[in-house]
């Protein structure tokens, strides 16, 4: 059932800046949307907050299986490895920055928004999902372009659902990407010099399986 948010209050409406105006269109021609399409109401209230995040892991794992059939295994599964630290360590960055802009969610102060996801009311920017998301993807896109492509798709869909359901500005689901994606590319020739002794060590013992398809080579 949609729920409409309180009035905007004078406080709360000063943490808005004064370009924040086509970000406020953005959200309201997406969110907008929910007024014509109630029957999508469950759906994109279960995409918008783990569906998507769901099928990010399902490719993953197909992106593992693949991994193992690869001449460089040892890269690729590394690589793979790397995709969930590297959503971990984004999320990990994102706690400062959140307390650090103290951004108030959009229901907050435009009282037109529809809001489909209850009890959300740490602050907004950047997005958890965007950034989770997109670290995934670009983390994944690194080891697998065809697998690394379909995630990049699911993370925007992410950002879109986050909008439909009334809970981020698009500078929200924006700066959750980009610190996603700097996150996944900036550490990952340190996280791979790290992690592929480790996988390697994993292929010499009984866990082989993991790492690479096929017996061990007599």
């Amino acid at each position: 059932m949609t729920v409409y948010a309180p009035a905007a209050t004078a406080d709360a409406a000063m943490h808005l800046a004064a370009g924040d105006n086509i970000d406020v269109d953005v959200l309201q021609g997406i969110n907008g949307l929910a007024d014509d399409t109630t029957w999508a109401h469950g759906f994109m209230e279960f995409t918008g907050e783990y569906g998507l995040l769901a099928v990010l892991g399902l490719l993953l794992g197909i992106a593992w299986f693949r991994a193992r059939r690869r001449p460089d295994h040892d890269v690729a599964v590394a690589g793979i490895v790397w995709a969930p630290i590297a959503a971990f360590l984004a999320e990990l960055a994102n706690i400062p920055l959140r307390s650090f802009v103290d951004r108030p969610r959009p229901f907050f102060v435009h009282s037109d928004i529809h809001v489909l996801v209850q009890g959300k009311d740490d602050p907004s920017f950047a997005s958890d999902h965007a950034l989770l998301t997109m670290s995934i993807a670009v983390a994944l896109l690194l080891v697998d372009r065809q697998l690394g492509a379909i995630a990049v798709l699911v993370a925007v869909l992410q950002g879109f659902a986050r909008l439909y359901v009334g809970v981020h500005y698009p500078t929200d689901v924006l700066g959750g990407f980009a610190l996603g994606a700097l996150v996944a590319l900036a550490l990952s020739p340190l996280a791979l010099r790290a992690l592929l002794p480790v996988v390697r060590r994993v292929e010499q013992t009984a866990l082989r399986p993991l790492v690479v398809a096929g017996p061990a080579a007599s």
